[in-house]
């Protein structure tokens, strides 16, 4: 029976603690730094793969899926030896067969499959939690066009590759997710293709492709031309330095949230979002501008204080990460607001629309789907008892909302929050919100 394990000729149950968050309408004061990016932490532990030389990566981040990227660089074969402010890696190549565990990290399972299969041994590729259910057909169908041997669960983990990937003009579909783009642009990358191209359909998520080919060229790896995210075109990797620097910038995935907690029960400043960033998420700001929401933005970060706010229409198909702050956002704004995107939603920690719409339902919030359009029609939000899903955003969209709701808010699975930005609920509570955690204990058949 799963979750048991066997003693005798009994079964024991598998006991799990999981953190409870209780969040009491709260009023927000002070300035607090956003966490590291996730997006741009992983890519340059990719990065620092690929270049085959000694790096420093200044600023590192310490979420789960930080710390999944870090694991699988060592896995490759890389040292890693991190200090207070920085991470020093000196890459490796693996000539073994080898086994890489991707956690729940999507963006890690996407873009290190195509650099494991650059090797000539078996790489078997793995994952956890709500991972092993989310689709990766696109490399049964993509990886074998490159030389590549793989074989899967039916397109879901686990995977078995075996390379040398060898670059080639191809045309994908990307629209899923740009992360599986992303691991082919850093293989082809690492693999010093010339004179190739990669034609994409249906392209998602573009600003994630423009942070990865950005990282690419602030390194000096190689030039990649981007045509319209249509057509990218590689033209050999450039010569080799003998070490590599990065500096991880803010999250605005992970700032998305502290700005709505802002706009609804500050003033706060949040420092350390770069506003000429490439991440998707940095549309926040023209989201939180249609809802009249207040804020400024000088030299120290952004100030954000509550304001009577308006419904607002939004497209988030590129950057889908921002719906569940942007339905905390409309659930204090007046009126009925439009999200588009909800498509996007579907293969995500859990599925997103379907939680977003339970857990604020609620909070006395009333969220409706109608084909790709999200309608969040806001009010008085109240407290209530509710479930993370054991997704990072729920968990936060619900703490955020909490903030300005009648009566006491429980979030059960609320250490989900540890996959993306582990110091939430401690930043909460440095700006004065008034947040208890507790463990519950479960037993598991």
């Amino acid at each position: 029976m799963a979750g048991f394990t066997a003693y005798g000729n009994s079964k024991i149950p598998v006991l799990n603690k999981e953190m409870v968050a209780t969040i009491q309408a709260s009023s927000l004061k002070g300035m607090i730094e956003a966490p590291a990016s996730k997006s741009a932490m992983q890519r340059a532990l990719a990065a620092a793969w690929v270049c085959k030389k000694p790096m420093t990566i200044f600023d590192p981040g310490h979420s789960a899926d930080d710390k999944a990227a870090m694991r699988i660089i060592q896995a490759l074969g890389s040292n890693l030896e991190s200090l207070d402010d920085r991470i020093l890696i000196t890459p490796q190549v693996a000539r073994s067969p080898l086994s890489i565990n991707c956690g729940e990290s999507g963006l890690s399972i996407r873009m290190f499959t195509p650099l494991a299969a650059l090797l000539d041994v078996p790489v078997m590729i793995t994952g956890e939690g709500s991972l092993v259910n989310r689709p990766m057909d696109f490399f049964d169908k993509v990886l074998p066009k490159l030389g590549v041997k793989i074989a899967s669960n039916e397109g879901h983990l686990p995977l078995k590759v075996q390379g040398p990937l060898i670059p080639a003009d191809i045309e994908v579909d990307g629209s899923l997710s740009s992360q599986f783009l992303t691991g082919l642009i850093m293989a082809y990358v690492a693999a010093g293709a010339d004179k190739v191209s990669i034609r994409v359909k249906d392209l998602k998520s573009k600003p994630y492709i423009a942070l990865t080919i950005g990282l690419i060229h602030e390194l000096g790896l190689a030039y990649v031309e981007n045509r319209n995210f249509e057509e990218f075109n590689f033209h050999g990797k450039a010569p080799e330095k003998d070490a590599y620097h990065y500096r991880v910038e803010g999250d605005w995935s992970g700032g998305a949230f502290l700005l709505v907690a802002g706009a609804i029960a500050g003033p706060i400043k949040i420092s350390g979002l770069y506003l000429a960033s490439e991440q998707a998420d940095r549309a926040i700001l023209e989201a939180m501008s249609a809802a009249n929401a207040s804020f400024a933005v000088d030299t120290k970060g952004i100030y954000v204080k509550p304001s009577v706010m308006n419904a607002f229409s939004f497209d988030a198909t590129d950057c889908p990460d921002l719906f569940p702050p942007l339905v905390a956002l409309a659930a204090n704004c007046i009126g009925t607001s439009r999200i588009k995107g909800v498509s996007r939603l579907k293969h995500k920690e859990s599925d997103r629309a379907n939680s977003l719409k339970e857990e604020f339902g609620k909070m006395g919030v009333d969220i409706q789907v109608e084909d790709d359009r999200m309608l969040i029609t806001g009010g008085r939000v109240k407290g209530a008892t509710v479930n993370s899903h054991h997704d990072h955003r729920i968990a936060m969209a619900c703490a955020v909302a909490a903030l300005n709701a009648e009566g006491e808010t429980r979030i059960e699975a609320a250490d989900a929050i540890n996959k993306s930005y582990p110091d939430f609920f401690d930043h909460l509570e440095k700006l004065g919100a008034n947040v208890s955690l507790s463990n519950k204990i479960k037993w598991h058949e």
